[in-house]
């Protein structure tokens, strides 16, 4: 006994026609005719007295409708929930502390204007944890700096991670020739704390150049770190996404393309994912505000 064989027989019953029944249900009347006959056969049962027109429902057909039309209404009444909650999220994400409060607020932004009633649930962690999260199924999506190519998980590129250099205004860095990640080493770094992506490719490449440099300050944001180097504290790297044009007013800035390498942010999903429809509008969303042109 199949769902839209119950379906069709509910509808031919309301209507006292298979012609009309099938047509409300949008299918052929052979199908329709098809659908009871298979009903009848599996209860053992006439459905319908066909010998009187309208046709009229047998005592059987009579209890049967009785039983089926709640039945139906309350499938149905599911049916919308199911739509209606999947339609309304969640959409579960995670990204790294440096894009969550710059690029992915304009994301956010956009995509509440569109789709008021989704629930977005956001974490913040380090690359790292971010791909932890998509790989245990705990997040729907992550958001990170740099290509990812490990098993089990997909990277979609949208937009360039380049890091720059942020100095106070008066900073001597900013009337050099800025050619070795020595130069950046001799002075107090402010950065952000272990294992965020900028901070690992930064202290890399001290390494590999065996130059000593010191951390005077562990602060988990751009904008604070910011407000720090602006008073003389240190100096910073970090992404150029999390400089405004206001920015230029009390820090200097300078690219560094060509001491550290610009990486493709993107987005990160675990493959085959049944993601839902709220996930994919984010996704979409996400790639038509930041997507690189």
């Amino acid at each position: 006994m199949e769902l839209r064989e119950l379906r069709t027989f509910s509808t031919v019953a309301r209507t006292r026609s298979v012609s009309k029944g099938a047509e409300v249900l949008g299918i052929g009347q052979p199908t329709a005719t098809v659908h009871i006959k298979k009903l009848e056969d599996e209860l053992g049962r006439k459905l319908f007295d066909r010998f009187k027109r309208p046709i009229q429902l047998t005592l059987a057909g009579s209890s049967l409708a009785r039983l089926v039309g709640p039945l139906l209404e309350e499938i149905d009444g599911l049916i919308e929930k199911t739509s209606s909650s999947e339609q309304e999220g969640p959409v579960s994400l995670a990204s790294t502390y440096d894009i969550i409060p710059h690029a992915l607020l304009s994301v956010v932004r956009n995509f509440r204007d569109l789709y008021p009633h989704v629930h977005l649930r956001i974490r913040s962690a380090t690359r790292t944890e971010v791909l932890d999260m998509v790989g245990d199924g705990e997040v729907d999506m992550g958001i990170v700096p740099g290509p990812e190519k490990s098993v089990g998980l997909d990277f979609q590129g949208i937009f360039r991670y380049e890091r720059v250099l942020i100095t106070p205004l008066d900073h001597p860095l900013l009337n050099m020739d800025l050619s070795s990640i020595d130069q950046i080493a001799s002075w107090p770094l402010i950065l952000m704390g272990p294992r965020t992506s900028t901070r690992t490719m930064l202290e890399q490449a001290f390494r590999q150049k065996g130059v000593p440099y010191e951390v005077v300050m562990e602060l988990d944001s751009m904008e604070i770190i910011k407000h720090y180097v602006a008073m003389g504290m240190g100096i910073s790297v970090g992404p150029r996404l999390a400089i405004y044009p206001e920015d230029h007013q009390e820090l200097g800035i300078i690219g560094l393309t060509n001491l550290l390498p610009i990486e493709q942010a993107g987005i990160i999903t675990l493959r085959k994912k049944t993601l839902s429809d709220p996930a994919k509008n984010f996704i979409s969303v996400l790639f038509s505000v930041l997507a690189d042109n």
